[in-house]
């Protein structure tokens, strides 16, 4: 069976038309696929790159290996027999955290291991490959909740895991951070019960998405930190500052900002390039955003500069993240279209592969 023959056929079982597909992909990919891209897969006259194999195989719910291998394809669908696809999938994904179960699972050591990795991958691999990969990670160490170490190891996966949904959908995002959040309370761990919730927190308030849970959990973290600075209170400072921005209370803005600037003295990171940590540049694209939102351009152009000045050169989408902060400030002050042409050309250098939500949510406010 050809590529495009499969894709069609996969479409159908989903009930989806050619539009909706591309739709479902830019949603999981940050990409800007369209129709008619679709409708040449499913012609032949285009055949889907690396890149667009993994995100079909996101969303279609069917093994990347089906649409790699023509021999597999050939036989996939007369092997389903009328079945659903979503069903398939669930079953790998079953069988695989039952023989985890059955064979006593990763130690506590292993998962600690496994969600340094994480973090240092989430920081420049596409949404939809860390969304497959650490789905079946939690389907592993949801059979293993026997101590509160692996609750803890949980909540945090679960976290990771909300990041690579757009906060715009409302429900799919916001119920991972709920159910991590109770995760974490199972953990009895202070630390990861703020931390949780403010990654939380700065991702919805970061991409101005469902602000009130943002707010929730925000106030939840500082609640649960008192007077103790640490990683998780940063984050939550940052996330409720964004969420006024974005509200017009420009005076609770800034003086979050300037509470988020004495907690990071005392708390931030050395680590440089994981989910897990807030170095200097990277305290410094939060509030990038936060001052181009508030149109503190000054200021905003000064947090640009000390973020490029210590950003690693691994990770290409934070710098993209800058570029797009100035294409706010561009529109923000009255040139819509030289915002949005400034953000097209940021986009366009950064590999498809590269792309996040996130950046896709940041045109889509510099556009409005």
């Amino acid at each position: 069976m050809e590529i495009g023959e499969l894709i069609r056929e996969l479409r159908g079982a989903h009930g989806w038309s050619q539009g909706r597909l591309a739709d479902e992909i830019n949603a999981r990919c940050g990409t800007t696929l369209t129709r008619e891209y679709v409708a040449r897969w499913e012609r032949g006259k285009v055949t889907p790159g690396g890149f667009y194999l993994a995100a079909l195989s996101s969303v279609l719910d069917v093994p990347l290996a089906v649409l790699e291998d023509p021999m597999m394809r050939r036989t996939f669908l007369t092997d389903l027999a009328g079945t659903a696809i979503a069903p398939v999938v669930a079953s790998d994904l079953l069988a695989r955290g039952f023989a985890a179960r059955l064979a006593g699972g990763p130690s506590v050591e292993e998962w600690e291991a496994k969600l340094a990795a994480y973090g240092t991958d989430y920081m420049s691999l596409g949404a939809a490959d860390i969304q497959r990969r650490v789905a079946g990670e939690l389907v592993v160490v949801q059979q293993q909740l026997d101590t509160p170490r692996l609750w803890s190891a949980a909540a945090r996966l679960m976290t990771l895991y909300a990041k690579t949904f757009p906060g715009s959908d409302g429900a799919a995002a916001v119920r991972w951070y709920r159910m991590a959040a109770t995760a974490a309370d199972q953990s009895a761990d202070p630390a990861v019960r703020v931390w949780v919730r403010g990654r939380a927190a700065i991702a919805l308030g970061y991409e101005g998405a469902s602000l009130g849970v943002a707010d929730m959990l925000a106030d939840q973290a500082l609640a649960l930190s008192g007077d103790r600075p640490s990683l998780g209170l940063l984050n939550a400072v940052y996330g409720k500052a964004h969420a006024a921005a974005l509200r017009g209370d420009r005076t609770t803005a800034l003086a979050l900002d300037e509470r988020g600037r004495r907690i990071f003295d005392a708390a931030g990171s050395h680590e440089q390039t994981s989910d897990y940590a807030v170095p200097w540049w990277r305290l410094n694209v939060f509030r990038s955003l936060l001052l181009a939102r508030l149109g503190e351009e000054r200021a905003a152009t000064e947090a640009q500069d000390q973020a490029l000045a210590e950003l690693p050169a691994v990770l290409p989408r934070f710098a993209t993240h800058l570029k797009l902060h100035q294409a706010l400030m561009l529109a923000r002050s009255g040139d819509k279209a030289g915002g949005i042409a400034h953000a097209t050309v940021a986009m366009d250098a950064l590999p498809p592969e590269k792309h996040s939500l996130t950046l896709r949510m940041l045109v889509d406010e510099i556009k409005a």
